[in-house]
């Protein structure tokens, strides 16, 4: 048992630590200006990646900055609609080549977004067709067919949460905004005392 928590922490670390830093701050000076002029982050995934974009935007909307999930299945069925020009999409995709990411890229190319990609795949269909594309090295998922969909959404989850917290930074957010939004649960009960 220990040995499996071992291994998934070692692999969570070398994924992390394999991180373009150039390109992850890249991604956070033009997720900065896209919210500074107005328009929001839009977060797209399936399957797994769905709570993982789903706690991203959780995180961004209790610190009052504009985030939202767009289904990459049910985008194509009106959910489009959230998008706006100067909205800044990253579509999270392990392999890069899932058919209805790919479908979903080709779309908002044809629109005035800010498109990046967050996969672990380095010479992917999507790779191609999104140059802005932060890759990161996962070398197992951690079950034993190296499969389940484990280490790549914690590991997406943490670049994500990483992306919120110093956003939160760059916008001066403040411990007093945060508690306006979270006036709930023991998070609430805490800042009310304080």
């Amino acid at each position: 048992m220990k040995r499996y928590f071992k291994n998934v922490t070692d692999t969570i670390q070398h994924a992390v630590a394999s991180m373009d830093v150039a390109v992850f701050e890249q991604l956070l000076n033009e997720c900065e200006q896209a919210l500074k002029s107005g328009h929001k982050i839009i977060v797209s995934g399936l399957g797994k990646n769905v709570p993982v974009c789903d706690k991203f935007v959780g995180t961004m909307n209790s610190l009052g900055l504009e985030a939202c999930f767009m289904n990459t299945n049910t985008a194509v069925h009106g959910d489009l609609g959230m998008v706006k020009a100067g909205d800044l999409v990253i579509i999270l995709t392990k392999s890069g080549e899932t058919v209805e990411s790919v479908y979903l890229t080709k779309l908002l190319k044809r629109r005035n977004v800010d498109l990046w990609l967050l996969s672990f795949n380095s010479d992917s269909v999507l790779t191609h067709e999104i140059p802005k594309h932060l890759i990161l090295d996962l070398e197992h998922e951690g079950d034993a067919w190296n499969i389940v969909p484990n280490n790549s959404t914690t590991v997406n989850l943490i670049v994500l949460q990483g992306l919120a917290l110093n956003l939160a930074e760059r916008m001066d957010v403040t411990l007093e905004q945060f508690k306006e939004n979270h006036p709930g649960g023991a998070i609430g009960e805490k800042l009310r005392k304080e």
